[in-house]
């Protein structure tokens, strides 16, 4: 059966209402929650944090920043969440995207040649520390055929995001099998198509922007006609999983047919008026 985990943003969150939703994860055998790197919470720390109050879930940088911590830094952070957590941590690293880093004062290097070098310092680093009984899971976020061929070489395997099924099944076919499949997608819980697609693109805003993704829904079949005034009706379907239980399911039926080894839910209106809605979490728990 395939794995499933959560990714959140936590900054909606105090930081007990955090612990307690991690604990209904838990409760509810999601296997992993992972934590992105924006900003707002510090995602390592926030790891560390989540780490030492739950008892069976493991908690992932989904993705934690290469160049925001030299190789140093994050073979240290690796190695002592590993070990303390009783081997819960999990580290998800990526590029981010050029506008990002460079507003940052980074210099953009092309994603190949960065997490290449990157992962030969993390992987020539040995910390003085003890040695966690199991080695950290570390997987790299990947698109592309050149980086994702990189991640099954290189570590645990990769982890694609905002792509549908089809993305899913080309992904297995580079990687294959040895390599871990970490599929990120977003799920909601709403009939109606047009409130339905109107919080979808809300939620894809910032994503419809970025031309490196545009490079792999091209390849998809979709157009520049598509990224348009919020998206398409049919690029937002391929990236929001919406409707009722039922629809909810069959999607992630699907990325499990396609190869993946893990789905990563990002749930869309978790938050509302009436407080926390599980239900799309509630849906999909056991997928």
């Amino acid at each position: 059966m395939i794995q499933c985990g959560v990714l959140i943003s936590t900054e909606q969150f105090q930081s007990a209402e955090l612990v307690e939703f991690a604990r209904a994860l838990e409760a509810r055998g999601y296997d992993s929650l992972w934590l992105p790197e924006l900003f707002g919470r510090e995602p390592v720390a926030t790891a560390g944090y989540l780490l030492g109050r739950s008892e069976r879930i493991a908690v992932a940088t989904g993705i934690a920043n290469v160049y925001v911590r030299d190789a140093n830094a994050m073979a240290q952070a690796r190695q002592s969440l590993a070990e303390l957590s009783g081997g819960r941590f999990i580290l998800g690293l990526g590029v981010s995207n050029a506008g990002l880093n460079t507003a940052r004062g980074h210099v953009w290097q092309s994603p190949l040649k960065k997490m290449s070098t990157y992962l030969d310092a993390l992987d020539a680093i040995k910390p003085a520390s003890p040695v966690p009984a199991q080695p950290c899971p570390t997987y790299i976020a990947a698109h592309g055929p050149a980086l994702q061929a990189l991640g099954a070489r290189r570590t645990d395997g990769i982890i694609t995001y905002l792509m549908p099924p089809e993305h899913t099944g080309r992904s297995l076919a580079r990687i294959g099998t040895a390599a871990a499949l970490n599929v990120v997608a977003m799920f909601l819980a709403e009939r109606d198509p047009v409130i339905a697609r109107g919080k979808a693109r809300a939620a894809l805003k910032m994503y419809l922007r970025l031309d490196y993704y545009h490079r792999e829904w091209r390849k998809l079949g979709f157009s520049d006609a598509d990224f348009a005034d919020g998206g398409s009706d049919g690029l937002i379907d391929m990236l929001v999983a919406w409707g009722d239980d039922d629809a909810l399911q069959k999607r992630a039926a699907e990325f499990e047919r396609a190869g993946a080894t893990r789905l990563i839910v990002m749930p869309l209106g978790l938050l509302s008026k009436q407080g926390l809605n599980m239900r799309v979490l509630d849906v999909l728990a056991g997928s």
